[in-house]
């Protein structure tokens, strides 16, 4: 074999193997890249949804307040009442985002949340109706059960923290020990 040849195909063979490696490490850092913005989704979805979560409760406890009292400003319970109603429309509208964006584990989650919030919203709808009636008959009993409706979701809110933050969590440590594959 010529000298010349020999240098032309070593070269041929480096530059193969160059671009090989380039190619694999180029796959790597898109599917990292991919990835990442996969994990910031869902942590943005997941985050939404308790923020949404957040603001509606706070509406739930304002009314439940106004409802402590023996005579309810009624027109501010209701005022009250109808903001909860909207924000309960964004914490659906921030769970399917988190169905659509999340794995399947947090489907069961997200229901069991939704569960919470309906028991704990017919309690509430109950003592509303029941303030407009002027009829204490059931107060003492709607309001606890109304608290032991709101441990429930509680609850339920923190173990979807917990599995969000497993869901996440997972995610990065599949991604540091994933191997790289060849193309």
């Amino acid at each position: 074999m010529d000298a010349g040849l020999a240098a032309l195909l070593g070269a041929a063979v480096g530059s193969l193997t160059t671009l090989a490696a380039a190619v694999v490490s180029g796959r790597a850092q898109a599917r990292a890249q991919h990835d990442q913005w996969r994990r910031q989704h869902r942590r943005d979805a997941y985050a939404s949804y308790l923020s949404a979560l957040h603001d509606r409760d706070i509406a739930m406890d304002a009314i439940l307040e106004a409802l402590r009292s023996d005579n309810p400003d009624l027109p501010d319970v209701d005022e009250k009442t109808r903001r909860f109603v909207a924000l309960a429309r964004e914490v659906h509208r921030a769970a399917e985002v988190v169905i659509l964006e999340g794995p399947v584990s947090l489907t069961e989650v997200v229901s069991r949340i939704t569960h919470a919030s309906s028991d704990l919203s017919e309690v509430m709808r109950r003592m509303v109706e029941s303030a407009h009636a002027g009829d204490n008959t059931r107060r003492a009993e709607d309001t606890a059960l109304a608290a032991e409706r709101e441990r429930i979701l509680y609850q339920a809110v923190k173990n979807f923290r917990l599995a969000a933050r497993s869901v996440i969590d997972s995610t990065n440590r599949h991604n540091e020990l994933r191997p790289e594959r060849a193309p």
